[in-house]
């Protein structure tokens, strides 16, 4: 059978999303702003989950309708084939979103969809009332200019948290992003590849990840797995196709940092992920790191100014940057900040700015990679 599903993702990740879905063997239909819709047959809900490196969830799309008013909205939810998933005793909660739409209180969306389903599911099993102590079936509704997606999460905990990082630290950067920042420096086996801002390590373990081939969800259970409509056999077959795709490389990563405590706690992170002898974690001042006659690329996210350190403690850090990153040429450098004034700091315009969010902080990732001719 073959289902329409819909990947989320940070804003800017959806081009990298895109690919890797492309890359799993699945039939892309529409990109809009954080999503991608796309189909498969069933294994994709478990091939996805436990692959997709850039994605926050995998939804199924169980339908669309448009949703302009509450009736229009309620006429089109319950006539989707819900029974098709949910079975009797489960339990299907609601939750969602409503962007530059006519249906703008999420929580009177909530109460009309939830409302459409039951009365759905009351005509195919003529009941009544649902004890939804069973199987629990997230619901989400996306409306978007008057038009709702209507969703099944097959994900439950959002794919970013891979399962090794047993805490985090202040200001902690996803590891969807961590590895959408990995993958833009195109880390290589040659090539040293280095954080000097590691905080819990994120960005050197999601590289590692990425040249080791480690699936991100191989080691983290989905809802999916529950879900009575499903073969069993499909999860199975995805972990057993993640582990036996793992390859040893010569790939090398750095993870340091100026605070003991972050550099303890990336310790542990490297190896709760798997890439002990791949990635480095250790304690020194990124103004002091030095090439040791190696190439190399760092990739890193220094403090914003907005959770840690003060914008003046910021800017300062950026000069100082430019300044000592420029004796590390020829070198690539990639860094995020959320400072527009970034590249004026830091004394050299960026090869290529590209515009991320980390959370709901719009950044931008200033990308040093062609060599500036000596004078």
């Amino acid at each position: 059978m073959t289902y329409k599903y819909v990947a989320t993702c940070l804003f800017g990740l959806e081009h990298l999303l895109g690919e890797e879905i492309d890359a799993l063997g699945y039939k892309r239909i529409n990109t809009i702003d954080g999503r991608v819709v796309f189909e498969g047959d069933e294994g994709a809900a478990a091939r996805c989950n436990t692959w997709l490196r850039f994605a926050e969830r995998v939804f199924i799309l169980a339908g669309e309708c448009r949703a302009a008013t509450f009736e229009q909205l309620f006429e089109g939810v319950r006539s989707i084939p819900w029974e098709n998933y949910i079975g009797e005793r489960d339990e299907f909660p609601v939750k969602g979103h409503s962007i530059k739409s006519a249906l703008f209180s999420i929580p009177d969306c909530q109460k009309i969809v939830k409302k459409a389903v039951v009365e759905r599911l009351k005509s195919k099993f003529g009941t009544s009332w649902f004890a939804e102590d069973g199987i629990k079936y997230q619901i989400e509704f996306f409306i978007l200019k008057d038009e709702a997606m209507l969703m099944i999460d097959t994900s439950g905990t959002a794919l970013h948290k891979r399962g090794y990082r047993p805490g985090t630290l202040d200001a902690p950067l996803r590891e969807t992003l961590a590895a959408a920042l990995a993958s833009i420096a195109r880390p290589r086996e040659d090539v040293l590849f280095w954080d000097p801002f590691c905080g819990s390590g994120t960005i050197a373990i999601e590289a590692a990840m990425i040249m080791n081939n480690i699936a991100p969800g191989a080691n983290r259970n989905f809802a999916g797995e529950q879900f009575a409509f499903f073969d069993k056999k499909i999860w199975k077959d995805a972990k057993d196709e993640a582990r036996s795709a793992v390859k040893k490389t010569e790939f090398e990563a750095y993870a340091s940092d100026i605070n003991p405590e972050s550099v303890a706690f990336a310790k542990e992170c490297v190896k709760r992920a798997g890439v002990l002898g791949t990635v480095k974690a250790f304690e020194r001042n990124a103004l002091e790191i030095t090439t040791g006659g190696r190439r190399g690329t760092i990739v890193c996210n220094p403090p914003y100014g907005e959770r840690m350190f003060t914008m003046a403690q910021t800017e300062e850090l950026y000069k100082k940057m430019g300044a000592h990153f420029k004796t590390l040429e020829p070198w690539q450098v990639y860094v995020i900040t959320s400072h527009e004034g970034f590249e004026r700091l830091y004394g050299r315009r960026a090869d290529k700015v590209r515009k991320l969010y980390n959370g709901m902080i719009p950044c931008y990732f200033y990308q040093f990679f062609k060599r500036r001719d000596k004078k």
